[in-house]
């Protein structure tokens, strides 16, 4: 496995992060501040420094490369393979009625699956209900493949969000990339580092992913008692408190991050679905829980393997970041402790993660984590 990184911040040139090399056909993950990714030349300006790759954009909250996390930039992880493959297949909210668990579903199944070793997906995060999203792409391989990935991202502005494959980043895109080889060995995990508090309320009316009632009482109306002055810096102080949700027919409870607020009808949107008779908690967490959880989830990623990983893909959340604010670098830096500095280091931070839980198959949405995936040839 061969690999470059490159950076470019707005109004600079690009400036490679690893030595220049000649790649042939890599895979080419353009991950990148949204205002910059809607330049009408950014394929073509990826494209004449790769000219014969696989070119994958998504907008993000940030971007994580072998070096640094960083902001308002756009970052290239170049990857050439040598003895596995890819396949990569496009899908688009925009183009048809929304039905987020078929779109998953469709998305999966173009890909060939004789050999299918592991999907990465990036998909948007403005239309797309993330729940079924993952609920069908598990049930297009019956829960037996692994598949990771996340929501793209638009800072904490929720304006819309961008992705493409060789061609210019647009709304409502899905990518899939599906890898294939015999001697592909992948490991994943996921660790939060949140921690409930305040009293454990029931879910008594919601549709989808919008939560109405809790205990009978208007949502929006209790979150904002609990918010107390931060309440005025709704939806963008909603990611500093998440919900812990547990449903009956679940095994273990999700992280549920507030993306929006319904005023008129007194609910709020969450990042995916909220079903009835599911108990709430809010959470909280500062710097060393969540850079802790981050090595946790490195550690565990790392317990079972065969080979040194040659690439991790990492996707954090933006409400973590914003936690983090100025000390961001933390969590990657726990990370790059433990996986070691061969390893090249590409991701971003997300409107939502998405990967099985630890020792499970079927891919979840998780909000307010640390997902790690490992990878080696």
């Amino acid at each position: 496995m061969k690999s470059v990184q490159l950076v470019k911040y707005k109004g600079k040139n690009w400036q490679y992060l690893s030595p220049k090399q000649e790649l042939e056909q890599p895979l080419v993950l353009v991950f990148g501040n949204r205002y910059m990714l809607e330049d009408p030349g950014i394929y073509q300006e990826v494209k004449q420094l790769f000219p014969g790759g696989h070119i994958v954009f998504a907008s993000s909250c940030a971007e994580i490369s072998t070096r640094e996390v960083h902001q308002e930039s756009i970052t290239i992880t170049a990857i050439s393979f040598q003895k596995s493959t890819f396949v990569i297949k496009t899908s688009n909210v925009l183009h048809t009625d929304l039905d987020s668990f078929k779109t998953g579903k469709d998305l999966i199944e173009q890909l060939p699956h004789e050999g299918l070793k592991y999907a990465f997906v990036v998909s948007d995060g403005s239309f797309i209900n993330g729940s079924q999203l993952t609920k069908g792409m598990s049930a297009s391989t019956e829960d037996n493949l692994v598949i990771t990935g996340g929501l793209c991202g638009d800072d904490a502005r929720f304006e819309k969000t961008l992705a493409s494959y060789n061609e210019n980043p647009k709304e409502g895109e899905l990518v899939a990339i599906g890898f294939y080889g015999d001697s592909l060995e992948i490991s994943f995990s996921i660790h939060g580092g949140w921690t409930p508090f305040g009293p454990e309320r029931v879910v008594t009316k919601s549709k989808d992913n919008t939560l109405y009632e809790l205990d009978g009482q208007p949502a929006l109306d209790l979150y904002k008692k609990y918010l107390g002055d931060k309440a005025k810096d709704l939806p963008g102080a909603a990611l500093l408190y998440p919900l812990n949700v547990k449903s009956s027919n679940e095994k273990q409870s999700i992280v549920r991050s507030i993306l929006n607020i319904d005023e008129e009808q007194n609910a709020v949107v969450l990042a995916g679905d909220i079903k009835e008779n599911s108990k709430v908690q809010l959470m909280m967490t500062n710097v060393d829980n969540i850079a802790n959880a981050s090595e946790c989830a490195a550690k565990q990623a790392l317990e079972h393997r065969k080979n040194k990983p040659e690439l991790a893909i990492l996707v954090s959340c933006i409400g973590r970041k914003l936690v983090l604010d100025q000390r961001v670098e933390e969590e990657i830096d726990e990370v790059i402790e433990v996986i070691g500095k061969d390893a090249v280091i590409s991701g971003f931070y997300s409107y939502g993660e998405i990967a099985p839980f630890n020792d499970e198959m079927a891919c979840q949405l998780h909000n307010q984590t640390m997902t790690v995936t490992l990878i080696s040839e």
